[in-house]
């Protein structure tokens, strides 16, 4: 890898719900913070959020939005300065949804690695948080 290349975490799942549930969960605060983070998110280009958990906390701002379609936002802390890309695609069982967090750099194995662990088991929690969306 050179130095201006960067790695990618990418996740991929067929979720048996309309895009338009999907969507509310990835944008809706209080749905959020069921499955990902306490927050003060607004799918509104240019709205810069904060996403906080014992751990920590991450800043960002909305990139793109595309209701029920997609939606991109920076997640910047601890050294990291991501673009988090989420892809909804209406399928026969409901919607393909892809994650993808880029912008790691060699050096950040930790956070890369992170990420890899993370992920999977925030999405658990979304398939999770879905079931109780009317």
């Amino acid at each position: 890898m050179t130095a201006t290349e960067t790695l990618s975490v990418v996740i991929e799942r067929e979720l048996p719900h309309p895009p338009e549930k999907i969507w509310r969960a990835l944008t809706e605060p209080h749905l959020i913070e069921a499955w990902l983070m306490g927050n003060d998110f607004a799918s509104d280009v240019g709205h810069r959020f904060t996403l906080a958990a014992d751990w920590g906390a991450v800043t960002g701002e909305v990139l793109a939005v595309e209701p029920h379609k997609s939606l991109s936002y920076r997640w910047v802390g601890r050294g990291l300065d991501s673009v988090v890309t989420w892809t909804l695609t209406p399928s026969a069982s409901g919607t393909h949804l892809r994650m993808q967090q880029s912008g790691f750099r060699n050096e950040q194995q930790a956070a890369y690695q992170g990420a890899k662990t993370g992920w999977p088991r925030f999405l658990d929690n979304l398939e999770r948080a879905l079931v109780q969306i009317p």
